[in-house]
C-alpha cells in the first residue's frame, strides 16, 4: 500500500513547476495578453482559442467549456492519472524527492525503483525500433506487409524487432547502465543458472503503454519456424506491468474514446492497428489475458461511463475461443452504464483481416453494423438447438430464457421475450411463463443478479466488464425516476431503501439479503438496491455508505446521499423494531406475488400431472411457512 504523500511536498512540486511546460505539451500556447497564454482548448473542440494558462498564478481556465484547475487537475483531467500518480509523475519531472506519511508503506510501487524500470523499458524499446531496419528483421518486415502495414504504421505503433540472439538486448541496455536485477524486474530479461538472457528473441514486438504513453511492456509475435514458445508472449507481470489492467492501444485512443463516448475492445494487436487506421481511433485490446475487471474500470474512466449514451463495442472471432470470450463479456456485460454491443465481420474476418481483404471503409461498415449484445447472445444460444424438432424448440426456449430474465427495463423485456418466442418457434405465452420462471431462478441464487441493456453500473469486472464494483442501473442515467409517494409499493421501496442504509446493524444480514432480492418497481430505487447487494457482505464494517455510493453511476449519489440522511418515522428507541418491520413488509409482498403466481398455475395444472402439481404444492407451502415466519407466529 502506497503511502500518502506529504502535504508540504505536494504544494512543493506544484510551486516549483511551471504549468505552462506541462499544458504546452498538450497544446501550442501562444502569448494572450500580460501574463497570460492562450491555446486550443484539449477538453472540448472549439476552432477560436478560448483556453488561457496563467503561469504566474498556476492556473488554467477555459472560457468555452468552464473547464479549469491547477497542474495536477489538468493531468487527472486529461491523462486520466490519479492525483497521487500525478504528483509523483511532476516530482520526477523536476527531479524532487517526494516523502510520505509513517506507515503508509513509502512511495506508490517504489517510485525510484519504477523510474528505473520505466527507463529500462523506454530504452529497451527504442532498441527493438532501431532494429526492424536491420537486414536480420526481414521476418518482421515481410510479416507487417503481408497484413497492410508500412513502415509509417509501424513507426505510429512503435512496433520493434528483437533480435534471434541470446543476449544482444542485455548486453545493449547493460552498456547503458541497467542492472540485471533491474532488467529482471522489468521482465525483459529471463534467468537460469548460467545467469540472464532476452525474454524476447526473434519476434515481432509491440510496445505496451500506459495512458500517459509510458512504455511499461511488450508484447511479442512469433515469427520463426524454429520457435517453439506461444504464438504471443507478454512480459510477465512487474512492478509496473500489471496486464489486468492494461489495455493496448489506450494512450492512442483515450482522447477519441473521451471525445465520442465510445471504445471498440478487438482481439489483438494488428486489430487496433487495422482499426486505428482505417478510422476506428477507438480500438483498444487486452494484453494476453481475458478483458476483466480493471480493464473495465479503466475504460469507465476514460468514457466518464454514467449514463447509457456511451457505447462498449466487441468484436469476436468466429471460433471457439472467440464464442468463450462472447460468453464472458455478456456474464459480464451489467457492469457498464453505456450500451454493449457486439460487431462480427462478414466471413468471421477479424478487423486486420477484413482490411486486408476489403479495405478500411469494410472495417468501418463493421463496427457501423454492431448488433446489441443481447440480440447477438440471443441468437448464439438458441441457434445451437435443433429448431426442427419440438424437443430443440423447447430446449432453445429453456437456454434462451435466463438470457431475457436479466433485462431489467420492462419494455426491453418483453421485446426480447418475443424474440426469443420467435427464434425457438415458441408461443408467447409459454416464452413469458418461462422468462418469469428464468427471473425467480435469479434471485434464490443471491442478489445483485439482474441487469438491462442500457442500464448498467458503476465503475469498477472478462471479456466484456468496471469489478466486483459495478451494478446495473435501472434506468439511463439521464432520466432518474423520482419516488412516487403515492404508491404505496415505491413508499415501501423507498422506506426499504432507508433502513438498509441506516440501520444496517439493526436488520441483519440475513434480512437485508432476502430483501434486496425483491423486484422493485421505481428504476432508481433497483439502481440503489442492486448497489445495496453488491455490498452485503460488508454491511456490518465501516463505511458502509461510502462503499454503496461507490457502487452507483455519479448522478445516483445524490439519491443515496438522501436516503441515507432522510428522517425515519421511528418513536424514539424503536429504530430496530421500525427497520425490520420494513424489510419483512418488502419481503411478505413479494412473497404474495409469488404464492398468486404459483396459485394461478396450480389451477392451469391438468390434475393428472400429478408430480408438478405436488411440486407446486410444496413451493405454496414453502411461502406460507416463510409469511408466517415474518410474522413471528
Amino acid at each position: 500500500m502506497a503511502g500518502r504523500i506529504r502535504q508540504s511536498d505536494i504544494e512543493e512540486v506544484k510551486a516549483r513547476t511551471n504549468i505552462a511546460d506541462i499544458i504546452g505539451d498538450y497544446v501550442s500556447l501562444k502569448p494572450g495578453g500580460v501574463g497570460s497564454l492562450k491555446g486550443l482548448c484539449p477538453f472540448h473542440d472549439e476552432k477560436s482559442p478560448s483556453f488561457n494558462v496563467r503561469p504566474g498564478v498556476g492556473r488554467y481556465h477555459c472560457f468555452g467549456c468552464g473547464e479549469g484547475g491547477d497542474v495536477y487537475e489538468f493531468l487527472v483531467k486529461l491523462d486520466h492519472v490519479s492525483f497521487t500518480e500525478a504528483v509523483e509523475r511532476l516530482a520526477a519531472r523536476i527531479g524532487y524527492q517526494l516523502r510520505y506519511e509513517e506507515g503508509g508503506g513509502g512511495p506508490s510501487e517504489s517510485s525510484g525503483n519504477r523510474a528505473r524500470l520505466l527507463a529500462a523499458n523506454s530504452a529497451a524499446e527504442e532498441y527493438f525500433r532501431d532494429q526492424l531496419g536491420t537486414a536480420g528483421a526481414d521476418p518482421g518486415r515481410r510479416f507487417l506487409g503481408e497484413r497492410g502495414f508500412d513502415a509509417a504504421a509501424a513507426a505510429h505503433f512503435g512496433v520493434g524487432y528483437a533480435p534471434k540472439s541470446w543476449d544482444e538486448l542485455t548486453k545493449h541496455l547493460r552498456s547503458k547502465g541497467f542492472t540485471p536485477e533491474e532488467l529482471l524486474a522489468a521482465g525483459l530479461v529471463s534467468q537460469r543458472d548460467r545467469g540472464v538472457y532476452d525474454r524476447f528473441r526473434g519476434r515481432l514486438v509491440w510496445p505496451i503503454r500506459d495512458v500517459t504513453g509510458q512504455t511499461i511492456g511488450f508484447g511479442a509475435r512469433r515469427l520463426l519456424e524454429d520457435d517453439n514458445g506461444p504464438k504471443y508472449l507478454n512480459t510477465p507481470e512487474t512492478p509496473v506491468y500489471k496486464k489486468a489492467q492494461v489495455l493496448y492501444g489506450l494512450d492512442l485512443a483515450k482522447r477519441d474514446i473521451s471525445r465520442n463516448d465510445q471504445v471498440v475492445v478487438v482481439e489483438g494487436y494488428t486489430d487496433v492497428m487495422a482499426c486505428h487506421l482505417a478510422g476506428i481511433t477507438t480500438a483498444v485490446a487486452t494484453c494476453g489475458t481475458a478483458f476483466g475487471v480493471d480493464h473495465i474500470k479503466v475504460i469507465r474512466r476514460i468514457m466518464g461511463d454514467d449514463s447509457s449514451t456511451g457505447s462498449v463495442i466487441f468484436t469476436f472471432d468466429p471460433d471457439a475461443a472467440g464464442q468463450k470470450a462472447a460468453a464472458r463479456a455478456f456474464g459480464e456485460e451489467q457492469r457498464f452504464s453505456a450500451q454493449t454491443y457486439v460487431a462480427v465481420g462478414p466471413d468471421g474476418l477479424d478487423p486486420c483481416d477484413l482490411r486486408l481483404a476489403k479495405g478500411d471503409d469494410a472495417v468501418r461498415r463493421m463496427i457501423d453494423a454492431k448488433k446489441p449484445m443481447f440480440e447477438f447472445m440471443l441468437r448464439q444460444v438458441v441457434e445451437r438447438y435443433d429448431l426442427d424438432s419440438v424437443e430443440g424448440r423447447t430446449a432453445a426456449l429453456r437456454a434462451g430464457a435466463p438470457i431475457v430474465a436479466t433485462i431489467r427495463d420492462p419494455a426491453s423485456q418483453n421485446g426480447y421475450t418475443r424474440e426469443l418466442a420467435r427464434l425457438s418457434g415458441a408461443d408467447l405465452q409459454d416464452a413469458t411463463r418461462a422468462v418469469r420462471s428464468a427471473q425467480r431462478g435469479s434471485r434464490s441464487e443471491g442478489p445483485g443478479q439482474g441487469r438491462g441493456q442500457g442500464q448498467r453500473g458503476q465503475d469498477q469486472a472478462p471479456y466484456g466488464r468496471p469489478g466486483g464494483d459495478a451494478v446495473a442501473p435501472e434506468a439511463a442515467v439521464a432520466h432518474i425516476r423520482p419516488a412516487d409517494l403515492t404508491d404505496p409499493t415505491q413508499r415501501t421501496e423507498r422506506e426499504s431503501l432507508m433502513v438498509l442504509l441506516q440501520l444496517p446493524g439493526e436488520v441483519g444480514r440475513e434480512r437485508a439479503a432476502r430483501a434486496v432480492q425483491v423486484p422493485f418497481v421505481n428504476p432508481t430505487h433497483a439502481v440503489v438496491k442492486d448497489a445495496i447487494a453488491s455490498q452485503l457482505a460488508t454491511m456490518d464494517q465501516p463505511g458502509w455508505v461510502d462503499r454503496v455510493l461507490a457502487e452507483v453511476p455519479s448522478a445516483y449519489a445524490p439519491t443515496v446521499n438522501g436516503l441515507a440522511v432522510a428522517a425515519l418515522p421511528q418513536a424514539a428507541g424503536e429504530a430496530g423494531r421500525y427497520a425490520r418491520s420494513i424489510l419483512d413488509g418488502l419481503i411478505d409482498r413479494d412473497l404474495l406475488r409469488e404464492k398468486a403466481e404459483l396459485t394461478g398455475r396450480l389451477a392451469r395444472t391438468d390434475p393428472a400431472e400429478t408430480d408438478l402439481r405436488r411440486s407446486l404444492q410444496t413451493a405454496l407451502a414453502s411461502i406460507d411457512r416463510e409469511r408466517m415466519r415474518l410474522r413471528g407466529e
